[in-house]
C-alpha cells in the first residue's frame, strides 16, 4: 500500500517544547486546523480541538504547551493532554482524547499522513 506523506515543515521549526506549527486540514469533510509540536525529541500531530467543546486550544497562534512544558492545554477552558497521547490528563475534558495525526520525521523535514478523517485540504 502507497502511504501519502504531505509536507509540513522543516524539523528545525519545530523546538524542543516550544511553538508549534499550525496547517490547514479537512476534518470529516470540513475546514479545520491542524498542529505539530515537538515533545521528548519527537513530533508528534493532533487535529485542533479540544476534546472538551471543539475549539482550538492555542492562546497565541501555535502556543499549545501549558507553562511548565509538560502538557499541551486549551486556552478556553484549560482541559491538558499529555503530548505523546492526546489523552486528558485534566481539567473538563474528563477521558477525552485530541485526534492524533500520524507524522514522519525524514531528512530534515516532518510530513503529515492523512487518514480516514482528517485529509489535505479539499481546493
Amino acid at each position: 500500500m502507497n502511504v501519502i506523506r504531505i509536507p509540513l515543515c522543516a524539523s528545525s521549526a519545530l523546538a524542543e517544547r516550544g511553538k508549534g506549527v499550525r496547517f490547514a486540514v479537512t476534518a470529516w469533510g470540513e475546514d479545520a486546523v491542524a498542529f505539530a509540536i515537538r515533545h521528548h525529541n519527537i513530533v508528534h500531530a493532533y487535529l485542533n480541538r479540544c476534546a472538551h467543546i471543539s475549539l482550538e486550544l492555542d492562546w497565541n497562534e501555535g502556543e499549545f504547551f501549558e507553562s511548565s512544558g509538560l502538557y499541551l492545554m486549551c486556552a478556553t477552558h484549560g482541559a491538558v493532554y499529555e503530548p505523546e497521547t492526546g489523552n486528558c490528563a485534566g481539567g473538563p475534558c474528563r477521558g477525552g482524547r485530541l485526534h492524533k495525526i500520524l507524522v514522519e520525521e525524514s531528512n530534515d523535514q516532518v510530513f503529515w499522513i492523512p487518514d480516514e478523517y482528517v485529509r489535505p485540504v479539499i481546493a
